[in-house]
């Protein structure tokens, strides 16, 4: 493959397809290149010389059950768009596995930036990053204040057992990724299942929800939420809990995976939580479980890479590195469900 054709993405079955489907929107020769950074789904940018577009599609080879579901992805952008919460407008979504090789979708290609390090967000300065962390806050509140059956995703989900469900979950994505030991996943697992909190009232939630996952424009608004892979309808909690997680430096300088909590500006996160509290009117106080079930879930999900780089099956970057991470994540865990159980 060369450049303008990277890995897992045939322009010209692309070119055919979109000509089939959307007569006219393509103008001149497609060429393509892998947009870096994501560790889980591949995304690409494509463009025919005068317009842009991405297309995103599973990883290459191993593909844990449902981790990697287009068809959601693509409907959950679909029903957002017309509502205050900022995302790519859906082009089309191909099922056929023939065109390249496994299911994808196409949207409109956004301006912006996602932050994902503190050095990146160094030249905004401490009150734009400030400003910027804000924001991902108050998006949050503006996606789950939406009405699910106003929007068409009245059975995106079951919310009934949600938590139980996500445990569950989890834990097989957990095993179908096992080829060594991980001291403390289990234990980690197991406190989290004798300690669920009672969920409240469900919305729909982003799954993956971190700064890494909008687009900042120049006049740092966010322009665009992506990355629907894990959306549901569940326990909104959850979509907090991970981005309180994000905003607690992880201690590993040079990491394949870091988060923007150590950027000048960068509010605590006791300060996310108060402002989620106050402008979603939820009761945040069992926080600290959902914190450390954020843990366990990007433990589980990092070993997930790191077994797909073991069996040389991964595209990009940093990969040889992610598998001495999980233990970090682990032990961040543990360590988040026990001071939360000490404070209530």
């Amino acid at each position: 493959m060369t450049p303008d054709h990277p890995p897992g993405l045939d322009l010209d079955r692309l070119r055919r397809l979109l000509d089939t489907e959307r007569p006219g929107l393509v103008r001149g020769p497609l060429t393509g290149r892998l947009i870096e950074g994501g560790r889980s789904n591949l995304t690409y940018a494509v463009t025919d010389g005068s317009t842009k577009w991405v297309v995103r599609r599973p990883p290459l080879g191993h593909v844990l059950a449902t981790a990697h579901d287009m068809k959601r992805e693509h409907r959950v952008i679909s029903a957002l768009h017309p509502t205050a919460v900022p995302v790519p407008a859906p082009v089309l979504l191909c099922e056929d596995e023939d065109v390249l090789g496994a299911p994808f979708y196409v949207m409109d290609f956004v301006e912006g930036t996602p932050y994902r390090t503190a050095q990146q967000l160094a030249p905004l300065g401490p009150e734009r990053t400030r400003g910027a962390v804000l924001s991902l806050v108050d998006t949050l509140v503006e996606l789950h204040a939406v009405d699910a059956a106003e929007v068409g995703l009245g059975d995106f989900g079951r919310p009934e057992g949600f938590l139980e469900r996500q445990l569950r979950r989890w834990g097989k994505q957990l095993d179908a990724s096992r080829n060594r030991d991980l001291a403390g996943i289990d234990d980690l697992h197991a406190a989290l299942g004798r300690t669920l909190p009672r969920s409240p009232a469900p919305t729909v939630i982003h799954g993956d929800y971190r700064l890494d996952n909008v687009l900042i424009d120049a006049d740092d608004r966010i322009r665009a939420v992506l990355d629907w892979e894990m959306s549901t309808l569940g326990d909104p909690l959850t979509d907090l809990g991970l981005l309180v997680m994000y905003s607690i430096p992880l201690g590993t300088p040079d990491s394949p995976v870091s988060t923007t909590a150590e950027a000048a500006g960068h509010p605590d996160p006791a300060e996310l939580i108060k402002r989620y509290a106050e402008r979603s009117g939820r009761d945040v106080s069992g926080v600290s479980w959902y914190t450390a079930f954020a843990w366990f879930k990007l433990a589980v999900i990092l070993e997930g890479i790191h077994y797909r780089y073991t069996l040389g099956q991964t595209v990009g970057r940093g990969f040889d590195r992610i598998g001495d991470l999980v233990p970090v994540f682990i032990e961040h865990g543990l360590t988040t469900l026990r001071e939360g159980l000490q404070e209530g």
